[in-house]
């Protein structure tokens, strides 16, 4: 192991750690989904209110998911006896990967979880105690548990229990590796009953797939499968019944040669037990998923370049095709729980197979080819398996699953119109609430050199850091390169990245190059060579200087300075887009829900009405590069009145926006909590806007919008991301002042994808 990779192991441990003991301790809390302000309330939620519906259940049993949130409740249940790659470590130590599990069915799906872990490894007392707390969840979620007990407990709960159970180990894998090996077969002009299949691992993952491959109509009698002692044939002995069901009369003993002349292999085992070999012992366009994880069975790399036909999937979602099983689980759950299924069976399963594979050969939209900044992403070698941030999985695979239950006869209620259930699936998400990691994961497909200013501080190298490891960006930092590393080891940061010193002896040569452009930049407005050479060893213009020059792709200025203070260097360096009169700034806010955009938090105090028609152009592109539509509202402290001069103004720019740019979706003045209320909207027929609220809001003036979003984030109620720059012909950012390490961390990304969006159009001095 390098030195490099040493460190960057060292730092990840250490980051794990630290993220899990931030307060508040966990990854997953309780909180309060009623009113619960007044006396009242409480005596509606407690004693004597509380006993009115536990009369009703007691009466109908039914009506508990009236009542309670038992029908959005899950329990993730595990002994620890089969952690991740981790082994049987105990039901304690389990803890963090069921919550874990947790918030992954929370993020993705909107689906409330309590994590058990049981303290038990019989298995028939731990099914005695998940079949005593049954009542009290909508569904379970088994994890971690080892064979064979894990067949044995899912079958005996699954008989005893009328909720949706799935060992996701199991049943997770095989669905989505299901719907890949349909669509590969695709891909490779072949006939799933026609095929020749080799299963490395007899594990439970193992054992479930390949029964649900034989469901979709593999023929048993053509898969071998093999174990850590070879193929399960008829001379093997002391097998336990779930490989008793796979043994196949053949003399064929070693992985080796069970390969030759397969079309499909599927690893579940460990990494690198296939050879460029084996995989040219197999039949054209060979279909291999290297499922095994952290190092696939052969590595994506070296599979591809073995074999240029191979059809590949593996377990990492740093090559193409990662079978992943939150494609499936969050959204399996979902439709389950919402027809209140009394379980989940094989039509539910095959159901969520075949909208998963469907998924892959659908045109991509444009919000997920931007998740991925991939030019051309289509059913195909490189893409048989939709992508983790497609926001189409919830509605497709929820929905099948769904019908599925309900025409199986398993729902305790149907759903009539399920198209209105597709929208009820997306505003219960929130249709970008995966924003973030949309915006690092295209950042981390084409990552460009950032520049840190104030990299003494704690939250900029910590951030820095982050950038790193993550591969979200090329961080370097600027600033005194002495005290820099006096803080790196103060802090135990571990950073290989470029330190630029402004007045170090190695920027000598761009320091005159950087005093050449300020002077001619400046000459006629005050500046002199001599305060050239001297604004040169100043990092608030070393810094734009160096954007300016091409010697870093994008700048984040201003953790410890006055916002205007910073801002003057890089307007008097970086020009501004053609067209813009005045830069803007803009926040995201990221509600609960979905992302709001706030404008003009930081620059122009009292915009005039033309103003605030380009700061509106300005965020509407802005927005639109998030791969969001925006829905823009004109924001006064009257709703179409434009008696007050301010309201004025705000129409007046509304008026020159609707003639200039009528397919522009953007009204006012209007309040801000009715730009925000379908209800409130409906009262205005004539506004552009409809019935849909508003995500993206100007304010009249800066003082509005600024106290606004500091208020929010102030509160902490909201991730604030920014401020963003408008405006201008390259990536630069201000901090706000003492930002938090994820501030920094977001505000970076957005430069990386603005230099990505710029790229092939380079700035010219």
């Amino acid at each position: 192991m390098s030195n490099k990779t040493h460190r960057d192991e060292k730092n990840f441990n250490q980051a794990a750690l630290d993220y899990h003991k931030a307060e508040p301790k966990g990854k997953i809390e309780v909180i309060p989904s009623k009113p619960h302000s007044s006396q009242r309330d409480l005596s509606l939620a407690y004693s004597p209110g509380v006993a009115v519906p536990c009369m009703e259940i007691h009466d109908k049993p039914e009506t508990v998911y009236d009542y309670t949130g038992k029908g959005n409740l899950v329990a993730v249940i595990s002994n620890g006896t089969a952690v991740l790659g981790l082994g049987d470590i105990g039901a304690e130590a389990s803890k963090p990967v069921m919550e874990g599990k947790g918030l992954l069915f929370k993020i993705f799906a909107d689906i409330n979880v309590f994590d058990i872990e049981i303290n038990e490894k019989d298995p028939d007392k731990f099914i005695e105690i998940v079949k005593g707390i049954a009542p009290t969840f909508g569904g379970i979620n088994l994890e971690d548990i080892k064979a064979p007990e894990a067949f044995y407990i899912e079958q005996k709960l699954k008989e005893e229990l009328n909720i949706p159970l799935m060992h996701d180990d199991q049943h997770g894998t095989a669905i989505i590796s299901a719907a890949a090996l349909i669509n590969a077969l695709q891909i490779a002009n072949k006939n799933i009953g026609d095929v020749k299949m080799v299963v490395n691992g007899a594990g439970a993952a193992a054992i479930a797939c390949t029964k649900l491959y034989i469901s979709l109509g593999l023929k048993k009698e053509n898969v071998l499968m093999c174990d850590s002692k070879g193929v399960i044939n008829h001379k093997r002995e002391n097998l336990t019944p779930e490989k008793l069901d796979f043994i196949i009369h053949t003399e064929i003993e070693t992985l080796e040669d069970a390969v030759k002349g397969s079309d499909v292999f599927v690893g579940l085992s460990k990494g690198n037990v296939m050879t460029p070999e084996m995989l040219n012992g197999m039949k054209e366009n060979p279909i291999v998923f290297a499922l095994a994880n952290p190092d696939p069975e052969i590595a994506y790399d070296l599979a591809i370049e073995t074999r240029k036909d191979v059809i590949m999937a593996t377990g990492r979602s740093d090559f193409p095709n990662q079978v992943n099983n939150v494609l499936g689980f969050p959204y399996i759950f979902r439709g389950a729980l919402d027809v209140q299924a009394t379980g989940i069976n094989e039509e539910m399963k095959l159901a969520a197979v075949h909208a998963i594979a469907n998924l892959a050969k659908e045109p991509v939209p444009e919000a997920v080819i931007l998740a991925y900044n991939i030019q051309n992403l289509q059913f195909g070698r490189e893409y048989f398996i939709p992508k983790p941030f497609d926001n189409r999985l919830i509605t497709k695979v929820s929905s099948a699953v769904a019908k599925a239950a309900i025409e199986s006869g398993i729902a305790g209620r149907t759903i009539s119109d399920f198209e209105e259930y597709e929208n009820q699936l997306l505003d219960r998400m929130g249709r970008d609430e995966k924003l973030v990691r949309m915006m690092q994961n295209r950042a981390k497909s084409n990552p460009k050199r950032i520049t840190l200013g104030n990299a003494e501080e704690y939250n900029v190298l910590k951030a820095a850091q982050i950038l790193y490891e993550e591969g979200i960006a090329y961080p370097s930092l600027l600033g005194d390169k002495k005290y820099i590393k006096e803080q790196m080891e103060r802090f135990g940061i571990n950073l290989d990245v470029p330190i630029i010193d402004p007045s170090d002896d190695d920027q000598k040569e761009n320091r005159k190059k950087y005093r050449d452009t300020l002077w001619q930049l400046r000459q006629r407005k005050g500046m002199n060579e001599y305060k050239a050479k001297r604004y040169v060893r100043q990092r608030d213009y070393f810094g734009p200087l160096m954007l300016r020059h091409g010697d870093t792709d994008g700048l984040i200025i201003g953790f410890s300075k006055n916002y205007t203070s910073v801002l003057r260097p890089v307007l008097e360096v970086i020009e501004k887009e053609k067209g813009v009169d005045k830069v803007a700034a803009m926040m995201i806010i990221l509600s609960e829900k979905k992302p709001i955009f706030f404008a003009d938090t930081s620059i122009n105090q009292n915009p005039t009405a033309e103003d605030l028609v380009n700061i509106a152009k300005m965020a509407e592109m802005t927005v639109k590069s998030f791969a969001i539509e925006p829905r823009i509202a004109m924001l006064g402290f009257e709703n179409f009145a434009a008696i007050s001069d301010t309201s004025k103004k705000v129409a007046k720019a509304v008026s020159i926006l609707h003639e200039k740019f009528p397919k522009m979706i953007v009204d006012g003045e209007i309040q801000p909590d009715f730009a925000m209320n379908s209800d409130h909207l409906s009262d205005y027929p004539f506004s552009k806007l409809g019935t849909t609220p508003a995500n993206t809001f100007i304010f009249p003036n800066l003082e509005s919008a600024n106290l606004s979003y500091k208020i929010i984030r102030g509160m902490k109620v909201a991730q604030v991301i920014g401020p963003i720059l408008m405006g201008l012909k390259q990536p630069v950012h201000v901090l706000q002042m003492r930002s938090s390490v994820d501030e920094i961390v977001n505000l970076a990304t957005i430069a990386v994808l603005d230099a990505q969006r710029r790229e092939g159009k380079e700035y010219k001095n």
